[in-house]
């Protein structure tokens, strides 16, 4: 089965929707309302589950060359003491590859090469579909209307036609959290691929890339839309006392760099990830916290599964129907469980909570860990062909 394709959207799941699409033998348009593709973002890792779903899109080789595999790592406190350590060797022989680490900049690049350049719309913005055909789906753009046998809504967590095609949910909700992160303008020297330090209702993390530079990010409890007029300064004050490597990342990190969102998440899971012909993936599907690394991959997860009821079920209808049976529980389980690590990880406050965790963490065994990476990145993909 072969047709049209509209994407909506130009992030990490658009682009591997795109991609998929295009593998069998669909045409596709991507539709990215941003009117120039600066680039811009942190860092990113990516557990198997990610890496194989790139691996049949036929861009894993290129992500695995540009990205930096985290051996070494694991969760601290403030103070530079150990509650848990992550041997990546270990995950490797378990699932084929470690986590990896690499600069968002970098994947989008990845992912966009892997794409004709006409495919790709930038400063359109979708605000309505026409679903009155049921063999087609109409798109206004500007002066013009486009007409797809699909639209793969990868719009994001505060997604348009989400809202438009299912008005009774109440979309995102803030999450408690909001997080600053940056890349270091040049080579940090660590010790470590990766590390969490957990505070007071405070995260502190850094993931180092190839080239020697790392993004950090430091993830605090707050009320929404607080913002500083010096968030670099900010950081300093708050986090400049913690353990090394914290305070060299952030003195190699220019002021203009630093990001600033608030955390939102779909907590009220949607009924279906499908209507009619329009297929939702990545965050406008279910948009869930980072504290298990996993919104890319499962939006990853989302544009290989989507591609393989495409090419094996008869019809559109079907394929969606295999979509959303497939995808939205696997989706769904783990944006619970990632909401669940925040409120038993960074989001604690209560001192004897904190003590409790902590103690718990330093007590068990290290295959502790491996299971609950285990539990979420072992993931096989369906064969494209």
């Amino acid at each position: 089965m072969g047709g049209s394709a509209l994407v909506v959207g130009g992030g990490i799941g658009g682009l591997a929707a795109a991609i998929g699409l295009r593998l069998i033998g669909w045409e596709v348009t991507v539709i990215e309302r941003a009117p120039v593709l600066a680039d811009v973002g942190a860092g990113i890792s990516l557990h198997a589950n990610g890496i194989r779903a790139l691996d049949v899109l036929g861009v894993g080789e290129a992500v695995r060359a540009a990205a930096r595999p985290q051996y070494t790592g694991g969760t601290r406190v403030p103070d530079g003491g150990w509650l848990a350590r992550m041997d990546g060797a270990v995950l490797e022989r378990e699932l084929g590859t470690p986590i990896v680490g690499i600069p968002r900049a970098v994947l989008h690049r990845l992912l966009r090469a892997a794409l004709p350049p006409e495919c790709l719309v930038v400063g359109a913005e979708v605000t309505s579909v026409d679903c009155s055909d049921p063999a087609r789906v109409r798109v206004p753009l500007g002066d013009c209307v486009l007409d797809a046998d699909l639209v793969v809504a990868a719009d994001g967590v505060n997604s348009r036609l989400r809202a438009l095609l299912f008005p009774d949910h109440p979309g995102p909700a803030y999450s408690g959290s909001t997080v600053l992160r940056a890349v270091t303008e040049r080579p940090v020297e660590l010790a470590t691929d990766f590390e969490l330090t957990w505070g007071k209702g405070t995260e502190f993390g850094h993931i180092a890339f190839a080239d020697g530079r790392a993004e950090w990010h430091a993830v605090l409890n707050s009320s929404a839309g607080v913002r500083h007029a010096d968030p670099l300064a900010a950081m300093r004050r708050r986090f400049g006392r913690w353990h090394d490597p914290v305070p060299a990342l952030l003195e190699a990190t220019r002021p203009d760099a630093v990001l600033h969102h608030d955390i939102h998440e779909l907590v009220t899971p949607l009924p279906a990830f499908t209507t009619g012909r329009i297929a939702l993936l990545g965050d406008a599907a279910h948009a869930m916290t980072p504290n298990l690394g996993q919104g890319a991959c499962q939006a990853l997860e989302d544009a290989a599964v989507l591609a393989g009821a495409l090419a094996t079920e008869p019809t559109v209808e079907s394929a969606l129907a295999h979509y959303d049976t497939e995808r939205r529980p696997r989706s769904q389980s783990v944006g619970r469980a990632a909401r669940q690590a925040g409120r038993m990880g960074q989001q604690l406050t209560h001192p004897l909570a904190i003590a409790v965790r902590n103690t718990a963490l330093r007590l068990a065994p290290s295959r502790a860990t491996v299971r609950t990476i285990l539990r979420h990145a072992d993931w096989t993909p369906p064969d494209l062909g």
